[in-house]
Parts: C-alpha cells; sequence; structure tokens
C-alpha cells in the first residue's frame, strides 16, 4: 500500500509511470488492496476451501444477476407489463421507444371491446374505449370515486348514449393516465345518475394523441 500511495503521489506530476497512466495505476492499486483484504479475510476464517469457494461462487452469482437484471431492467419491465396485461383485462401495455415516445397497447376483450384502466386524478376507473364518443364520460359512480360530488352537478348537457337520450354534467379532471400517457386538465362529461353503465374514454382523449389504429386483437395508442 505505501508503495502504491507513493508511486501515485510521484506519477502526478509527470501524468506517467513506467507506462502507466495515473487512472490505470489507480486502479490497479484499488483493486490490489481489495483482492487483499479479501484474501486476508478468507484465510483468517480459517474455513475449508471447498466451503470457502462454494459461498465465493454463490456470491459471485449474485452479483451477475443483479447486474443482468440492472442491464435487462427495460426488457423484465416489459415482460411484466405483458403478463399483467393477459392477467388483468384492460391493463394498459406501454412501451417508450428510442426517440422518448410513449405508446399504450390495448387488449381486445371477449366481447370484443376495448377496456381500459385509467387514472384519473390518482383513482383508478375502468373505462370503455369509444371512438364514436365526442368527450369521455364518467358514470356518477366513478365520478365520485374520483372526488366529484355528483349530487352538486348540473345535468344540463345533452349527450347520446347506447341506451338513447341523456343528460350530463361538465368537469375538469387534473390528471388524466392511461398507462405512459398524461393528460392534464381535460374536460370530461359525468353522466345523469343511472343514465350510463359503464364510463368511457372518447375521441377528446384520443384525439389529443398524435395517432391511434387497431391492428387484429390489440389497439396502439401514441403519444
Amino acid at each position: 500500500m505505501g508503495i502504491g500511495l507513493a508511486l501515485l503521489i510521484f506519477n502526478d506530476a509527470s501524468g506517467d509511470a513506467s507506462g502507466i497512466s495515473s487512472d490505470t495505476l489507480g486502479r490497479v492499486f484499488y483493486l490490489g488492496v481489495l483482492g487483499a483484504v479479501i484474501g486476508a479475510g478468507i484465510l483468517a476464517s480459517r474455513h475449508r476451501f471447498g466451503d470457502m469457494a462454494r459461498n465465493l461462487a454463490l456470491w459471485l452469482l449474485v452479483v451477475l444477476l443483479l447486474v443482468a437484471g440492472y442491464q435487462y431492467r427495460y426488457e423484465l419491465q416489459d415482460v411484466a407489463n405483458r403478463v399483467t396485461v393477459g392477467l388483468v383485462p384492460g391493463s394498459p401495455l406501454s412501451v417508450t421507444d428510442s426517440e422518448g415516445q410513449n405508446t399504450v397497447t390495448l387488449e381486445k376483450l371477449p366481447n370484443g371491446h376495448f377496456e381500459a384502466r385509467l387514472s384519473i386524478d390518482g383513482k383508478p376507473v375502468r373505462v370503455l374505449v369509444d371512438t364514436g364518443a365526442t368527450s369521455t364520460v364518467l358514470t356518477t359512480r366513478d365520478a365520485e370515486r374520483v372526488g366529484f360530488d355528483a349530487e352538486k352537478l348540473a345535468y344540463t348537457i345533452p349527450i347520446s348514449t347506447a341506451n338513447g337520450n341523456a343528460t350530463a354534467a361538465r368537469v375538469i379532471a387534473g390528471e388524466i393516465r392511461l398507462g405512459a400517457i398524461t393528460r392534464r386538465n381535460m374536460p370530461l362529461l359525468v353522466a345523469a345518475p343511472g343514465m350510463l353503465e359503464q364510463s368511457l374514454l372518447g375521441m377528446n382523449f384520443i384525439g389529443a394523441l398524435s395517432g391511434f389504429d387497431v391492428r387484429g386483437d390489440r389497439m396502439i395508442l401514441r403519444d
């Protein structure tokens, strides 16, 4: 250690010692000290060589798994998202490309519709994707879950639903999140009580994206 420190000190002025740069010499010195400490610890433990070799191999395997997990973290996250989509219908599969563009994929339900799990002002809401709906419409139950007082809303806006004509009230959502796609301060409609069975994701949200398309059983939304 003393010789290594001396070489580093004398090498600092010239930047070179026997053809070895200061950075390389510093790394060699560091690894040498680390190896000496580990070796001294192994010798002082007085364990059998076979036990020590097995323990070192296990620790090496743990380190390699951690490094591999970090290097492939995005691929592992993609696999986890795909598993979640398969287990929980409506779960969005989010992917970020090399240019930083977010893409969300929805799987078609057995009934032939696309369903999505939104987060509106931090509260989970299941919605039916309806490209024929001009606005995103919440049921009174979902509106109250988000935080709107359904009893104090003015249901004066006429809307057309699958169940016929109805009335709705206008509200503003601070944040709507669909996977990795987020929109803020977006106007929503709340259907009058009993007028809507399930909340709808309409074109005021979908139209704010750069594009979307349907490929077989998948709907792809691009931020």
